[in-house]
């Protein structure tokens, strides 16, 4: 084995254990929005290092290889943040709130904001 394999694998590995990281976040969060944090988060990560491995390993064949990768990286980075973000948001506002344990309503800070914004709708009508 080369440097490139070396590294690529061990990129590879990090990545892979960042995917499962993040499945299994999804698995044992309680609503959502944490499901979103904790697969976003780490898929995120899991993926980079996942593609990056397997772009430094083939960079020995053609550079070209690296390239795609940063590449795919790069929109990965771009697009996993906001599509999480429209998810959520799509969430909240089909009345799907966050799961607090507590009683205080000061710890959903979004809650007013919403509030506000439907009783305007519904002013407007």
């Amino acid at each position: 084995m080369n440097l490139y394999e070396i590294i690529g694998v061990i990129f590879s590995l990090i990545g892979a254990a960042f995917l499962f990281l993040g499945g299994l976040g999804i698995y044992r969060m309680p609503d959502v929005y944490n499901r979103l944090q904790a697969g976003t988060k780490a898929t995120t990560l899991g993926a980079m290092s996942l593609i990056l491995g397997i772009g430094i390993i083939k960079m020995e064949d053609s550079w070209t290889w690296i390239v795609k990768a940063i590449i795919i990286i790069v929109f990965i980075a771009i697009s996993n943040p906001i599509s999480s973000h429209a998810l959520s948001r799509a969430m909240y506002h089909s009345r799907k709130f966050p799961f607090i344990k507590s009683t205080d309503k000061n710890m959903d800070a979004y809650r007013e904001v919403f509030e506000k914004q439907e009783k305007e709708k519904e002013d407007k009508k």
